[in-house]
């Protein structure tokens, strides 16, 4: 059964963590400052592809962003797509200003 966990250092920089029966299968590699999250990269081992874990690592951090009120600006590829073709189901977090 896969699990995500947010692993964050004291300057506020980490990932949401995808694991299967404790290994590590995919992460979504982010930053916090002030009022905004940042999102990096996300990552899911290839032989785990397919299986709709990126998406597991979004709803992680998007349920966070909106727990925690932040304003998500999303560098990564993976998410820019997903907020792009999905604008209704992210508006409130998406932060559009910044690229």
């Amino acid at each position: 059964m896969e699990e995500v966990q947010l692993q964050l250092d004291d300057d506020r920089q980490g990932a949401f963590i995808l694991t299967d029966d404790g290994q590590q299968v995919g992460e979504m590699v982010i930053g916090l400052s002030g009022e905004e999250l940042k999102v990096f990269h996300t990552e899911v081992l290839p032989e785990w592809e397919g299986q709709g874990l990126g998406k597991k690592l979004l709803e992680a951090m998007v349920n966070y962003a909106r727990e925690h009120q932040l304003q998500v600006i999303p560098l990564c590829t993976y998410v820019q797509v997903q907020f792009k073709r999905h604008p209704d189901l992210y508006e409130d977090i998406w932060n559009q200003s910044k690229p």
